[in-house]
């Protein structure tokens, strides 16, 4: 007795159809579809300027971007925008404005739309760089807390909790950083001029804690104590030290927001490390 090459039914040998699944006899079963990987519209976009950067992202009609509130710098007029929560439901929008109030961004996304050929610029908020992440589908980077500037929409935002006890308390960047996942272009803007390495696996860099940006997210973070204790207590750089170690690539700062505040305010005392309520990720301290 013949049987069904589709779902392996035995059949009559006068069938013409399947009686299970319908399938004509001597048919080859449908092939499946091919998985596609999401892709995102190539940006064209350039980063003018020095310590006072620019990102200048020139959209084609129907281009979306969106942006953390408050860094637009100019627009043209057929770029439409408008502030909305992401999420599909209101559970969804209440924990995506409480998980943006934790990486100390605004509650609200700024979304950027062209109904025609368009531009649309965008700054930080004090003297620093733009650092542009062209992300495939799946490919993440973290970065520090407050650092997101703008994305293509198909990119995402998420919350990122430090892995280690010792690293959240002690490493200057607190116990959440944020971590952008492509596809698309993403932007960042941090202080000072930007250093960066790639790193080999297994190799390590120890940095001053608070001047990490970005890196990689097959890249570990830790702290490590800095020598000894004269050292620690009289050198100036503080008790600890971030160690990041590849493969992957680590972009630092030279300039911190801490260091900045520190020399604006000649009576505040104290260095760049947080103690640990400030760790928590600021949420407390956050001005928006």
């Amino acid at each position: 007795m013949p049987y069904c090459t589709t779902c392996g039914s035995e059949i009559a040998d006068s069938s013409r159809f399947c009686a299970r699944c319908g399938s004509a006899l001597g048919s080859a079963p449908p092939p499946q579809a091919a998985y596609t990987p999401q892709v995102a519209e190539p940006l064209d976009y350039t980063i003018q300027g020095d310590n006072l950067q620019v990102a200048r992202l020139r959209l084609r009609p129907g281009q979306e971007i969106f942006a953390e509130a408050g860094k637009m710098v100019y627009k043209t007029p057929s770029v439409q925008w408008e502030s909305r929560m992401t999420g599909e439901s209101i559970g969804q929008k209440i924990w995506g404005a409480v998980k943006r109030k934790l990486m100390g961004e605004s509650l609200f996304w700024t979304y950027f739309r062209a109904t025609a050929a368009g531009e649309v610029g965008f700054a930080g908020s004090y003297p620093g760089r733009i650092q542009a992440f062209d992300l495939q589908a799946g490919q993440s980077v973290l970065v520090q807390r407050d650092s997101f500037v703008c994305a293509q929409t198909p990119a995402t935002v998420n919350i990122a909790f430090v892995k280690k006890l010792g690293a959240g308390f002690f490493g200057g960047e607190g116990f959440i950083l944020e971590k952008i996942t492509g596809p698309g272009v993403a932007f960042i803007h941090a202080g000072g001029d930007f250093i960066e390495f790639t790193l080999a696996a297994g190799e390590s860099l120890q940095v001053d804690t608070g001047c990490i940006v970005a890196f990689d997210e097959g890249v570990d973070y830790d702290i490590q104590f800095a020598g000894s204790i004269k050292t620690a207590i009289f050198g100036g750089e503080g008790l600890f030290l971030a160690t990041l170690r590849g493969p992957g690539r680590v972009i630092i700062q030279s300039m911190t927001l801490e260091k900045l505040r520190r020399e604006l305010a000649p009576t505040r005392t104290g260095g760049d490390e947080r103690n640990p309520l400030e760790s928590l990720g600021g949420f407390f301290s956050s001005e928006d």
